[in-house]
């Protein structure tokens, strides 16, 4: 069982397991206390650069927050899709669990390059480091999504006609 895991499916399901909890405790923070979530650890330079460049007022800010949470809970609602995918055996075989991982890591890596980006403005270095972290992690998912292949079902079929055969042969001498 353990040799029909593809190497993308492996990596999707660690960032599964990380993305899954980190991510909803956070959106969950925001959306019962949107302004004080927002200027917490994993979302401070996204408060920061709000407040200081867009200088929204309140309400915009609380409407910012609960997209950044809408946003972090779509992307742990794609992973949690792609890990329940992962659980058949043939899904996981021939890739059909790639469309979700592929779409959490295309919106989590939009937020984490944006958050990236915003943590650089405001000059928040550890941010800064745990959403180059978070990009890194899920580009590198995505890099090896795109070059490793799903299995080939001829490859398969030709190995199930070649054992039929072989046991056809052996039936025949037996007889």
């Amino acid at each position: 069982m353990a040799t029909n895991w593809r190497i993308s499916s492996f990596n999707g399901a660690l960032l599964a397991a990380y993305f899954i909890p980190t991510w909803t405790i956070v959106a969950f923070k925001i959306m019962v206390s949107p302004i004080h979530a927002l200027f917490e650890r994993p979302n401070i330079a996204v408060g920061l650069f709000i407040s200081d460049h867009l200088q929204l007022a309140a309400t915009g800010t609380v409407r910012v927050a609960w997209l950044l949470a809408l946003g972090k809970l779509t992307v742990v609602a794609f992973f949690a899709v792609f890990v329940i995918l992962l659980t058949r055996a043939s899904i996981r075989k021939t890739g059909g669990s790639d469309e979700a991982l592929a779409m959490a890591l295309a919106i989590g890596s939009v937020i984490s390059f944006a958050s990236m980006v915003m943590a650089s403005q405001v000059g928040e270095t550890a941010a800064l480091r745990l959403h180059a972290t978070e990009l890194l992690m899920l580009l590198g998912t995505g890099i090896v999504l795109l070059v490793e292949r799903p299995a080939q079902p001829q490859a398969e079929s030709a190995a199930i006609a070649d054992d039929l055969s072989l046991q056809q042969s052996q039936f025949l001498e037996h007889r």
